[in-house]
C-alpha cells in the first residue's frame, strides 16, 4: 500500500546512533531497479542518497552498508527475511538550501525515501563561483560534481589509486577541469599549478595549458642552482662522508664566496656581515674544490709556510678541474716543508667527478645561473621564480624523468625548498602566494614520502603540509601505495579523491582517513572503474562517487602501458642499437 502511494519509500528507520541510522526496508521494497520521473533507480545501492522527511525540513544520508537476516519463530514457521540498510546522515535542506550536518535527528519509525535527480540537482545542482565541475556522478550522468577550489588548494588533498586505475588520467582531468572548464577555454589566466611529473607523462595531456621544464630540453631547459640547495645535503652528495673539521671549512669558504658574489654582481642591498651558509647566493663551487685541494696536498718552500712548493707552473685551473701540484717535501730538515695531509684524495676525487658528470649538470652546471670565473651570474633567483611561475600559462610541468632516481629526493626536495622559502619571504609581497596562490601536484609521492625515508623532500613536503596554508602553498599528492606515504603528510590532506585501490593494506589506509560510518563506501573501492573514484573531505559538498570529466582526444598523459600482443606478432627485423648507446653515453634521450 506504502509503495503504491509514494513510490519513492524504501522503509523506516529502526535505530539511530551518532551520526548513522539502520533502516528496515518496507517489505513491498524489492530489490533492483525502481523507475522514477523516468530515470531508473538501483534500490539500496551502497554509496547512493536517500532522503528522511521532517516536516519542513529534510535530512539527507548516504547508504553505507546493507544486511539480511531471517529466524525462526517458536512456531517453527519462517517469517520473511528483514532486510536492512545502514545510513550515514551527511547534511539537510532547510528553507530550499543543502548545508553539510543536521540541526535535528530522526527519530524511530520515520519514513526514508530514495533521493532523485530533481533532489540531487538541489544538492549538487547549485553554481558557486569558487567551485568548478570536474565530472558527474556514477549514478546519474545528468548530475554535475564539483569541488571547492579554495578548499582543495590550502588544505590540501590526495588522489589514491592502484596501477592502472586511471590515476594519471583523472589528475590531468582534475588539472584540466580546474583552469578550463568543460568548454577548453580558459577560466583562471593567473593560476598557479606546479606538477611534479616523475615520470614525463603529462606534456603531452597538458600540452595547450602549461609550460614544461625538462633536463632534456633545448628550450625549456630545467636548471635547480646547487646554491640554493641546503649546504648539508649538498655537501653529503658531492663528498659522501666528511668530517666535521673539512665540513666547517667547506661551508667557512662557501660563505666567503657568497660576499664575494655581492661585489661581482652588484648586490649592493644586502650586508656582507648578515651572510650565512643559507643565504642564496650564487658562489663558485669549481673554486672550493681548487682551494680544498690545495690545502689538502700543499707543501711549502719555508717553515713559515706562506710561500707553496708548486711543481714548475702547475697552479692549478679551477674552471678546468685542474688540481695544483706540489714538489714531495724534503728529507729531513730540508725543504720543501709538508703542509697537507692528503686525507681528503677519496672525497676530492668524488666530488670532482660529480663536476663533471653530465648527468648532474643541471645541478651543478646551471646554465645562466651558474657563476663564472669571476663569481657573476647571467640570471639572479628571481628569474628562475619567474620562468617557473610567471610565465603565461597557468600550469608548470617540471619533468623530471631524465634525473638520476637515486637522486630524486635531494632534488626534488631542492625544488621545494625553493618555492616554500619563496612563499614565505614573499609573503608580503603582490608576486608572493598570498596573493597568488601555488598549488603543487606531486606525483609518485610513496617515492619520497615513506616512512622509512628521511630525505629533503618529505621534510620539505611536511613543512608545506604544516605550513603551506598560511603563505599560499598548497599540495596534492598522488600515489598508488597510500599505505606507503608517512600518516602525518596524509592526515593533513583534507579532501581524499580515492580511485580503484585492489590491496587491502592500502584501502585501510584511506578508510582510516574517513568518518567510521562510510567504511561500507570504502569497501567498494576494488570495483571501481577506471577513471572512477569516491570523493569525500572538505573541497567535496557530500561524499560522492564520481566519474571523472573524459579527456580530449590527443590529450591523454604518456602512461598508456606497451601492447605487448600487437609489438611481438610482428615480423623479426635487424636491430640497430648504436642510437640507443648514444643517447646513454650522452646521458640525453633527444
Amino acid at each position: 500500500m506504502h509503495q503504491m502511494n509514494n513510490p519513492t519509500l524504501l522503509g523506516t528507520i529502526s535505530s539511530v546512533s551518532s551520526s548513522s541510522a539502520t533502516v528496515e526496508l518496507s517489505d513491498s521494497v524489492e530489490s533492483g531497479v525502481v523507475i522514477l520521473e523516468g530515470q531508473n533507480y538501483r534500490v539500496g545501492q551502497v554509496g547512493s542518497f536517500v532522503k528522511i522527511p521532517l516536516g519542513y525540513n529534510k535530512l539527507y544520508a548516504i547508504i553505507s552498508g546493507s544486511s539480511e537476516s531471517g529466524k525462526i519463530e517458536e512456531q517453527e514457521t519462517i517469517s520473511p527475511d528483514r532486510r536492512w540498510i545502514k545510513i550515514e546522515l551527511i547534511g539537510e535542506i532547510v528553507g530550499g538550501e543543502f548545508e553539510r550536518g543536521i540541526s535535528e535527528y530522526p527519530n524511530i519509525g520515520n519514513e526514508v525515501h530514495i533521493v532523485t535527480d530533481s533532489d540531487l540537482s538541489k544538492i549538487f545542482g547549485e553554481r558557486l563561483q569558487d567551485h568548478f565541475e570536474i565530472g558527474t556522478l556514477s549514478s546519474s550522468d545528468s548530475i554535475k560534481v564539483s569541488l571547492d577550489l579554495n578548499k582543495l588548494v590550502s588544505r590540501h588533498s590526495a588522489i589514491l589509486g592502484s596501477t592502472g586505475a586511471g590515476k594519471s588520467t583523472s589528475t590531468a582531468s582534475i588539472l584540466r577541469s580546474l583552469v578550463s572548464g568543460q568548454d577548453n577555454e580558459l577560466k583562471l589566466p593567473s593560476a598557479r599549478i606546479l606538477l611534479i611529473d616523475i615520470h614525463g607523462e603529462y606534456s603531452s595531456a597538458l600540452s595547450d595549458h602549461a609550460k614544461t621544464f625538462s633536463i632534456d630540453s633545448p628550450h625549456n631547459k630545467l636548471f635547480i642552482p646547487f646554491w640554493c640547495l641546503s649546504p648539508e645535503s649538498l655537501i653529503d652528495f658531492l663528498f659522501g662522508t666528511l668530517n666535521e673539521s673539512t665540513r666547517a671549512l667547506y661551508l667557512d669558504k662557501s660563505v666567503e664566496e657568497r660576499k664575494h658574489a655581492i661585489n661581482a654582481n652588484n648586490l649592493d642591498d644586502i650586508d656582507p656581515e648578515k651572510i650565512t651558509n643559507r643565504t642564496p647566493l650564487p658562489y663558485r663551487i669549481k673554486k672550493i674544490w681548487h682551494e680544498l685541494c690545495f690545502e689538502d696536498t700543499v707543501n711549502w718552500e719555508d717553515k713559515d709556510k706562506t710561500i707553496p712548493a708548486y711543481k714548475g707552473d702547475e697552479k692549478g685551473d679551477f674552471e678546468k678541474l685542474s688540481p695544483p701540484r706540489f714538489l714531495p717535501p724534503g728529507a729531513g730538515q730540508n725543504s720543501p716543508f709538508k703542509g697537507g695531509q692528503g686525507l681528503l684524495r677519496k672525497q676530492l676525487d668524488l666530488m670532482k667527478s660529480r663536476l663533471i658528470d653530465t648527468q648532474y649538470s643541471f645541478l651543478l652546471d646551471p646554465g645562466p645561473w651558474n657563476p663564472d670565473k669571476d663569481g657573476k651570474i647571467e640570471k639572479d633567483l628571481g628569474d628562475l621564480i619567474k620562468d617557473w611561475l610567471g610565465h603565461d600559462k597557468p600550469i608548470t610541468i617540471l619533468d623530471l624523468s631524465g634525473m638520476p632516481s637515486a637522486r630524486l629526493s635531494l632534488l626534488l626536495g631542492a625544488i621545494l625548498d625553493i618555492l616554500f622559502e619563496t612563499a614565505i619571504w614573499g609573503r608580503n609581497s603582490i608576486s608572493g602566494m598570498r596573493e597568488k596562490p601555488l598549488l603543487l601536484v606531486l606525483e609518485e609521492a610513496h617515492r619520497y614520502l615513506s616512512k622509512s625515508e628521511n630525505g629533503l623532500a618529505k621534510s620539505m613536503v611536511q613543512k608545506i603540509a604544516k605550513e603551506g596554508r598560511k603563505f599560499g602553498a598548497g599540495s596534492m599528492l598522488v600515489s598508488q601505495r597510500p599505505s606507503e606515504i608517512d600518516e602525518t603528510i596524509l592526515s593533513q590532506c583534507g579532501t581524499i579523491i580515492s580511485l580503484r585501490i585492489n590491496n587491502s593494506t592500502d584501502r585501510s589506509i584511506v578508510k582510516s582517513a574517513m568518518s567510521e560510518g562510510l567504511s561500507g563506501i570504502i569497501d567498494s573501492l576494488p570495483i571501481l572503474r577506471t577513471g572512477e573514484a569516491i570523493i569525500v573531505g572538505e573541497a567535496a559538498k557530500l561524499p560522492t562517487r564520481c566519474k571523472f570529466t573524459e579527456l580530449p582526444e590527443g590529450k591523454y598523459p604518456n602512461s598508456k602501458d606497451p601492447d605487448v600482443y600487437q609489438s611481438w606478432r610482428k615480423e623479426k627485423t635487424n636491430e640497430d642499437y648504436s642510437e640507443l648507446i648514444l643517447a646513454w653515453r650522452k646521458q640525453s634521450i633527444n
